[in-house]
Formats: C-alpha cells, structure tokens, sequence
C-alpha cells in the first residue's frame, strides 16, 4: 500500500497535497483499492466554496458510488479534466496522474487536524 510521507489524510480517505495557498486533494491508494476499478468522476462545485466535510463531487466504480468529502475548507477553482477520458487513472496513479481537484484553502490551519502518514497506516490497520 503506497502512503507517500509528504501528503495529510482524511477519515474519509482523501488525501492533500499543500503548494502555498492551493492544494491538490485526491483519494488514497486504500480508498481507490476498496472501491475497485473507477468508471467515473462527478465534480460539479468547480467555482464554488465549500467547509470542510462537505461533498465536492462523487467517485463512481463499478459496483458503487461514492461521495468524495472536502479534507479541508477552501475554493474549488480546478477540477482534474484529464479524469473525463480516463477516470482509471485515479487506479493506477492516485497520488500524481489521478488527483481529482484543485482548491484555494480558506482556513490552513484545518491542515493540522489532518494524519500525516504514520497516522494514515495506524488508521487503517498497516
């Protein structure tokens, strides 16, 4: 199971990648696991802000559907377009290739509640 150092994480399974004031987020490599093979990534919030814990889209896989949870509070200002054609990309490459949005974090200081990576594995029984 890949759980790269430089990343936070969510309960919910999200990852964030901090650059400044920006931040990339995107679902773990245990989470995309779980789900089995992606079909389809819904974002509709592009533009809008949203609090921490709330949905800014859905991740579909075959045999389910999933809301995918703000990690932190902030501005969707980018969504992951290359994920439209090849939404599998989040399977093979979770961490870079698969991100799925892009935002302008409101309150950085949320960034402290989240695991770092020690605390993800624990979380999840590695």
């Amino acid at each position: 199971m890949n759980i790269p150092t430089n990343l936070k994480y969510s309960n919910d399974h999200e990852w964030l990648r901090i650059e400044g004031e920006e931040a990339y987020i995107g679902i773990t490599d245990f989470a995309q696991h779980e789900l089995g093979d992606i079909v389809f990534v819904d974002v509709d919030t592009e533009g809008e802000t949203l609090d921490i814990n709330e949905t800014f889209g859905s991740i579909e896989a075959v045999k389910t559907v999933s809301d995918l949870m703000m990690p932190v509070s902030g501005e969707v200002i980018e969504f992951n377009a290359e994920l439209e054609a090849n939404a599998a990309s989040i399977n093979s490459d979770p961490y870079n290739e698969g991100w799925i949005v892009k935002i302008k974090m409101t309150n950085p200081s949320e960034v402290e509640n989240l695991m770092d990576a020690a605390a993800y594995s624990a979380f999840i029984g590695l």
